[in-house]
């Protein structure tokens, strides 16, 4: 097999069907053109364009028509596909990716961006030969949700790194991605009619340090469509009544002693809670809702509910019969970590799981009444546990989970009481106590966000380890390419 015939078995999620053509290569030259014959294909011909122009050297215009050579975008794919598949073909003369919605060709593209040699991911024009071998594939994901979480409260990350990351995680078909914006340790995004929350709940991080760590409402627009650009939908994520000590340094009113409480960056949680029965948290909060709200395209707003271990049952209740309204009443659908679901009869409320057992009750009731349910369990797809003994970043309370126990686990039968059709997706968080830079960020999401990305697409039958970490593995040329400092543990066989 050649080494361009290879990359056919090296695909990162894994097709549903992957169809060879042997003896057959389509060559990317200085007079390819790239056709996109409609508005849903048009976004993902310019990001096709914006990945191979720099390390080819080569123009590749973008034409509004179609045609019998070059890299054509169109509709007309089979009805299979659904939403977010696509049909993609190579031959000698030309390359097709069909899909009857945009999804489905950002999707095809970053699967076509495989097809190519490592190479294509240098900013830098390489002198390669740009072969790609012929083949159909037909592929549509497992699951709608498939998602990566960032917190930028912990430890904060600038627009330019956060940017960084989205790149990452669109390469493996990621199309959701959940900013966690407010915490004890920081009040990451400028709230208009609450200015002190960031110009002093946004003033610390974890450690100490002092800044600027916040995002204006424009830089929070500017990371959405970015996004967007690559196929990828922000979920922003507010945390209450718990987590919420950057808010109640900020204003008094907030607590109801009415004192400020002292700025925090410690990593321990649970102390921290909104005043419950004052008629003020609820302005505040509907006013975040509001204000987030207006500048957020996608349909999901996300208001945490964890930990909250200093508010009563009774307290949490009465707060959370408050609040999923209001996140309704300004049009977007509620997520939370799986607590908050015991609070609510609305099906359309999205539970994210993240404990470590293979039973929650009010998990379960709430797939008897309809919702569906993200997975995140902790001992799984929490990018922050450590890998081993000896990995120098990230925690342990989920217990140590090497790139093995994140691929080891069926999404779709692993919590008792919720089946296949329960599960919305898998989503895999990565909170930022230990990390402070992209290098961190990288060494613990790479490998295991591509884990998390090949359960959340990949069909369900085609779930073997060995089969997976040679295809994994795979990935390291690349990730050498790009620069990604990824964790190269001994469970893999890295390509060279």
């Amino acid at each position: 097999m050649t080494e361009t015939a290879g990359r056919l078995q090296e695909l990162l999620p894994h097709p549903v069907r992957v169809e060879p053509e042997p003896d057959v290569t389509f060559t990317l030259t200085p007079n390819t053109k790239i056709h996109a014959t409609s508005e849903d294909a048009t976004a993902a011909a310019e990001l096709l364009a914006s990945i191979l122009r720099p390390s080819t050297g080569f123009a590749l215009p973008i034409e509004h028509t179609t045609a019998d050579e070059g890299i054509v975008l169109t509709d007309g794919a089979p009805a299979e596909t659904g939403q977010e598949g696509y049909l993609l073909d190579v031959t000698e003369t030309r390359i097709v990716i069909r899909a009857n919605f945009a999804a489905g060709h950002f999707n095809g593209v970053q699967t076509l961006r495989q097809l190519l040699p490592a190479e294509i991911e240098a900013e830098t024009e390489q002198q390669v030969e740009w072969q790609i071998p012929g083949v159909s594939v037909l592929d549509h994901p497992r699951y709608h949700h498939r998602g990566a979480m960032l917190d930028v409260t912990r430890h904060f990350f600038t627009p330019d790194q956060v940017k960084r990351y989205l790149d990452q995680v669109a390469a493996f078909k990621i199309n959701y991605f959940h900013l966690h914006l407010t915490d004890d340790q920081g009040w990451r995004l400028e709230i208009q009619s609450w200015p002190e929350l960031t110009t002093i709940g946004g003033s610390t991080e974890v450690g100490g340090r002092t800044g600027k760590f916040f995002y204006t409402q424009d830089e929070y627009r500017d990371l959405v469509t970015y996004a967007q650009a690559r196929g990828i939908t922000v979920i922003p994520e507010f945390d209450m009544p718990g987590h919420t000590n950057a808010a109640q340094a900020s204003y008094a009113e907030l607590n109801g002693d009415g004192e400020k409480r002292p700025l925090y960056t410690g990593i321990d949680v649970g102390f921290s809670s909104l005043a419950i029965n004052d008629d003020v948290t609820y302005r505040f909060v509907e006013d975040v809702i509001r204000e987030i709200a207006a500048i957020t395209p996608g349909p999901y707003l996300h208001i945490g509910g964890d930990e909250a271990l200093t508010t009563s049952d009774e307290d949490y209740a009465t707060f959370m019969s408050r609040v999923l309204p209001l996140v309704e009443k300004y049009g977007k659908t509620v997520i939370g970590w799986h607590e908050f679901v015991k609070t609510s009869e609305n099906p359309e409320a999205i539970p994210q799981f993240w404990g470590t057992t293979t039973t929650d009750d009010n998990v379960a009731a709430a797939v008897k009444r309809g919702h569906k349910v993200i997975m995140s369990p902790g001992n799984r797809v929490y990018l922050d546990m450590k890998y081993d003994e000896d990995t120098e970043l990230g925690l342990k309370w989920a217990g140590l989970v090497d790139v093995r126990d994140s691929y080891d686990w069926n999404p779709g039968a692993y919590l008792e009481g919720v089946t296949e059709e329960d599960v919305l997706g898998v989503e895999a968080p990565l909170w930022t106590e230990t990390v402070k830079t992209s290098a961190d960020v990288e060494h613990l999401a790479f490998p295991r966000l591509a884990v998390a990305a090949e359960l959340g697409w990949a069909p369900a039958e085609v779930h073997d380890w060995t089969g997976f970490a040679r295809r994994l593995g795979a990935q390291a040329p690349r990730w050498r390419v790009q620069g990604i400092n990824f964790h190269p543990g001994k469970q893999v066989p890295w390509k060279d």
